[in-house]
């Protein structure tokens, strides 16, 4: 049991929690289980988007921290930072890195490692019982996984500092308002509108797309110089594509495009 079920159906792969005992709490060889998922989806050209979910009445309660694994004792200096450096940081920075869409579609509580998964993905469904929890300052801890990253650049600065420092339960729709979630849904079409948006983008230009995600993903940290620089050459390599083609004849030809994801 790995604690993550994968299907590639569809040019999508879906990857789906399954501890639903723990609210699908993170071990560290889940975690890099995970890893390894996107890893791989971002270099098949045969996979063209990502759907991650839960199982149960979470999508991820964060880190399992009853597991001990990522609590070596006696603890020297450096062990903590370096177990953040190749563990929660590696896993949100493979989905910010992914080459291919990644949908999250929260179908319950998300707290700490398990919020900022999701608010690294590039686009977010949550179903109606759904709640999101900075949970760090419950346990007297800092937020970690990128969440100081994250958040911010998501609601401003003054309402992450709110949700932050008072860790509390924040609903789907309180979410949805804040610009965390593109959309709350009835519990039981969740599953579907992932599956749809995931089959539409798994049939648009892909190569465009992770270009488009990696400028805007950088665009935060970038003055409009670097911006307008890395737009350029963004374009530049994406008309090297066959989709690009496809779509300017497309275009010329007054017909719908047919990409193939290269």
């Amino acid at each position: 049991m790995t604690g993550v079920e994968h299907e590639v159906r569809d040019q999508v792969s879906y990857l789906t929690l399954n501890r639903p005992e723990t609210l699908n709490a993170l071990t560290p060889a889940l975690r890099d289980r995970l890893v390894d998922h996107l890893t791989e989806a971002s270099a098949d050209p045969s996979v063209r988007a990502v759907v991650l979910t839960g199982t149960g009445r979470g999508f991820c309660a964060g880190a399992d921290l009853r597991s001990g694994a990522d609590s070596p004792s006696p603890r020297i200096p450096g062990d903590v930072a370096r177990t953040l450096r190749t563990g929660a940081q590696r896993l949100i920075a493979a989905v910010l890195d992914c080459e291919k869409p990644v949908i999250a579609a929260v179908n319950g509580t998300a707290a700490g490692l398990g919020a900022h998964l999701a608010l690294a993905c590039d686009l977010v469904l949550a179903a109606e019982p759904a709640r999101f929890i900075e949970v760090f300052v419950r346990r007297g801890l800092v937020p970690d996984a990128g969440g100081a990253y994250l958040l911010p650049r998501l609601t401003g600065l003054q309402r992450a500092k709110e949700l932050m420092f008072f860790g509390d339960a924040l609903s789907a729709p309180e979410a949805e308002r804040l610009g965390l979630v593109n959309r709350v849904l009835p519990e039981g079409e969740l599953a579907k509108t992932a599956r749809d948006w995931a089959t539409r983008l798994a049939t648009g230009p892909t190569r465009a797309l992770a270009l488009t995600k990696h400028l805007l993903n950088s665009s935060l940290d970038s003055d409009r110089t670097g911006a307008f620089a890395a737009e350029a050459w963004a374009q530049e390599i994406n008309l090297t594509t066959q989709d690009a083609g496809e779509g300017l004849r497309a275009f010329a030809e007054r017909r719908g495009p047919e990409f193939l994801g290269r």
